[in-house]
């Protein structure tokens, strides 16, 4: 016999309808869909399983529904079994196992618990009842599948559930744990010993009414909310992952014989020379020592302008050296790096929150407890002072009080409120990615926003070209245009375009040269044409006179940048670039203010610029030229002043300010970094959105409060009831087939309430 390759069972050659050959070896399958997946890509099913990465020397684990528990590499949970996950997430472990072993997990319990539903509610929803021997043969298969959904699914529940116990510190898996076990237990007593039930207990066919779909159906909800749990926790590490991934993996080390070798980047130290080819990522923080170019900053300003660097200069890792090659001395390196410091904000921000949907677990360490005494004590006095069969009497008093008390409405109070709005929020172009975004975002008073694609475009555009001479405006833009077309730069995109969407037609350039942090030079048609700054026309001898000056600078207030143009040795013209205001950004402002909310702008780029658009649109306090630290400390130091913070951005550079803040809201056409980082994303990128949601997140915490107010008013209830308060004045006493069925409509009551959130006013 040998090994099918796709699926790993056992085929015998001889016998084998399905063959293939690869590299000179024939392989053989059971199937044909194993045939046709191997021979699609037999590299895949014929290497080795990667071996699982090792921990790292000395690295932190955290609990993700504990933060406060750390210890030094893997482990369980005290306080709820979960196994920790590391604080910083490595880019070479697999991060996907464990979610995809859950996802199998989940999809083998729906099948299991699906039939197991069918077969016990089945004859209760049609009014038909199982003839013989088929009612048996149903009978045994319910107990059957229940029990391994029980036993094989609810084992990690349970385990957590005891390991609550051993520092008691009850949680919302020891109320599974207790809920699931005792219907069980009941259910197989029932099942195999109904003698042992009185017949006040039996139905019309004779039988004791057993609860293995209760027990059953509880696993699988768990599980899957779970699974959507894990899920969201995974796109956090994405986030941190993916600002690790800006950092390159090797660096160009030049010796001191002038040899030059590609080292890992773990092996660069302080005081190394380093070279960046063009287009190339800065490997760690450091100086220029020779050479110049521009270099893309925008994962710590947000601004889409490359800034020029020359010898002297420092430069920081994970920025893009663009147009130049630069010889640099390493400074620091490791955690010591401005990323590296990003992202340990960023993790550490994240392992803060508290989650909305563990309320549950603030109340166990009382209820639990109590629960169980009432049980106990009910067993206690119906087998003291019940009719006879007493101790029967006891044990259905004690089993209906864990049955009705099981935490099924408690448990979904706050899951099924965030399922229906999230689906709200989606259709409202808002992403939620958990329990906590909603609960933080209902009382934000202070929204923090970037300006660079948040409150404008985030991508320079030609704003006005002025004539200075008798040079029509179409003419200076085409000569503009036309030396600008050979170059990447922003600002040179910015000029082409704007010819291009007027119909301009761009000449054809000569003896082109571009002069480093000044800008261009070169001969259009026949003319010599030149493009920059002032400095560029210091340096071919052209004078300007104050009025221009006077001009150019009242341009950049407005928000510029402003260019010379100059033609034969004359100034021509100026060229004004700049980055929009979105067009709903001004009415978003106004939204915003009515709703109550104080806006402050936090940006890198400068001080004119920015109070130039905030006073356009009204902005209430104003941040200028604050790197991504400076961000965070900016909304540490409003947090500090009792406010509550929301903070909206689009960039990488804003990461660690989404993380600090109450709640972080990413803008949908800005960076995977900036979404990951943030737990609100408006889709659209539209700011009116945050008043929606917040409006939505103050109708979903109420709606989460009524769903548990039902839940403990139920069990407030429902379980004096199930202990036998009504037997001493009816005469009758509360049958676990009433406790299950009163335990389902508290959730039907919770479900029908969070239903009402797709109709809330917004």
């Amino acid at each position: 016999m040998v090994k099918d390759p796709v699926c790993g069972m056992s085929v015998n050659p001889a016998t084998a309808a399905h063959r293939a050959e690869h590299g000179g070896q024939a392989y053989y399958f059971c199937a044909q869909r194993c045939k046709e997946k191997f021979v699609a890509d037999p590299a895949r099913y014929l290497q080795p399983p990667a071996a699982p990465a090792p921990a790292l020397a000395g690295a932190i684990y955290t609990c993700p529904m504990h933060p406060e528990v750390q210890q030094v590499g893997p482990g369980h949970c005290p306080k709820c079994g979960m196994a920790l996950e590391p604080m910083m997430p490595s880019l070479d472990e697999d991060d996907g196992h464990e979610l995809r072993a859950m996802s199998r997990r989940l999809w083998t319990l729906v099948a299991l618990t699906l039939p197991v539903f069918l077969l016990a509610m089945g004859p209760h929803l049609f009014g038909w009842h199982w003839p013989e021997p088929w009612a048996g043969i149903a009978a045994w298969a319910e107990a059957v599948l229940a029990t391994f959904v029980v036993l094989w699914g609810g084992a990690p529940f349970f385990a957590r559930g005891w390991h609550s116990l051993k520092p008691w510190s009850p949680n919302m898996y020891t109320l599974i744990a207790l809920g699931t076990g005792v219907a069980w237990c009941y259910s197989v007593v029932a099942f195999l010993a109904p003698s042992l039930f009185p017949e006040g207990f039996r139905d019309m066919h004779g039988q004791v009414g057993v609860y293995f779909e209760s027990a059953a159906v509880i696993v699988t909800l768990v599980t899957l909310g779970d699974f959507l749990e894990l899920r969201a926790r995974r796109r956090t590490g994405a986030a941190l992952k993916g600002l690790l991934g800006l950092a390159p993996k090797t660096a160009h080390r030049v010796d001191a014989d002038g040899q030059e070798h590609d080292v890992p980047l773990d092996d660069v130290h302080p005081g190394d020379t380093l070279r960046i080819r063009p287009g190339e990522k800065v490997p760690v923080d450091g100086l220029v020592l020779d050479g110049s170019s521009h270099v893309d900053e925008a994962m710590l300003t947000g601004e889409p302008l490359p800034v020029s660097k020359l010898a002297g200069e420092r430069v920081t890792g994970g920025t893009v050296n663009q147009d130049g090659a630069l010889l640099m001395r390493a400074e620091k390196v490791g955690a010591d790096t401005m990323l590296a410091q990003i992202v340990s904000l960023v993790a550490q921000a994240q392992r803060s929150k508290a989650p909305l949907q563990r309320v549950a677990d603030r109340v166990a360490a009382w209820f639990v407890p109590a629960v169980v005494a009432v049980a106990v004590l009910a067993f206690a006095l119906w087998a003291w002072l019940g009719p006879e069969p007493r101790l029967a009497y006891a044990l259905i008093a004690a089993v209906s009080v864990l049955i009705i008390a099981c935490p099924c409405a408690l448990g979904l109070a706050t899951p099924i409120s965030i399922m229906v709005a999230s689906g709200r929020a989606a259709q409202n172009g808002v992403l939620f990615r958990d329990a906590a975004a909603i609960e933080s975002l209902r009382g934000i008073d202070t929204l923090v926003v970037d300006k660079t694609g948040t409150l404008t475009q985030g991508k320079p555009s030609l704003q006005d070209v002025v004539s200075l001479g008798e040079r029509p405006f179409d003419q200076l833009l085409a000569m503009a245009a036309a030396l600008e077309q050979p170059s990447e730069h922003p600002l040179a995109r910015a000029i082409v375009e704007g010819a291009q969407a007027r119909g301009i037609r761009m000449p054809a350039v000569d003896d082109f040269r571009s002069v480093t942090g000044a800008g261009v030079e070169g001969s259009v048609g026949g003319h010599a044409v030149a493009l920059g700054n002032r400095q560029l026309l210091s340096n071919i001898g052209v004078m300007t006179d104050k009025a221009v000056l006077d001009r150019a600078d009242a341009m950049r207030v407005a928000g510029a940048t402003v260019m010379f143009l100059a033609v034969d040795g004359v100034l021509a013209g100026l060229i004004a670039v700049a980055d929009r205001i979105k067009p709903g950004t001004p009415q978003a402002i106004r939204d915003l203010h009515a709703a109550g909310l104080r806006i402050v702008m936090l940006t890198g780029d400068n001080a004119t610029t920015a109070n130039t658009v905030a006073t356009t649109l009204g902005i209430d306090e104003v941040h200028a030229e604050v790197s991504p630290a400076d961000k965070a400390e900016v909304i540490r130091s409003l947090r500090a002043q009792g406010r509550r913070v929301a903070m909206a951005g689009d960039g990488i550079n804003d990461a660690p300010a989404l993380a600090v803040a109450d709640i972080g809201i990413a803008m949908g056409n800005g960076t995977d970094i900036a979404m990951e980082s943030a737990q609100v994303t408006l889709v659209k990128g539209e700011l009116t959105a945050i008043v929606r949601a917040r409006a939505l997140s103050q109708a979903t915490v109420r709606n989460i409060r009524q769903n548990l107010f039902f839940a403990f008013v139920y069990n407030a209830v429902g379980v004096p009831l199930a202990a036998g308060l009504l037997y001493p004045l009816l005469g009758v006493m509360l049958s676990p087939m009433v406790a299950a069925l009163a335990m389902s409509l508290s959730s039907v009551s919770v479900v029908g309430n969070a239903l009402r959130l797709r109709r809330a006013p917004l």
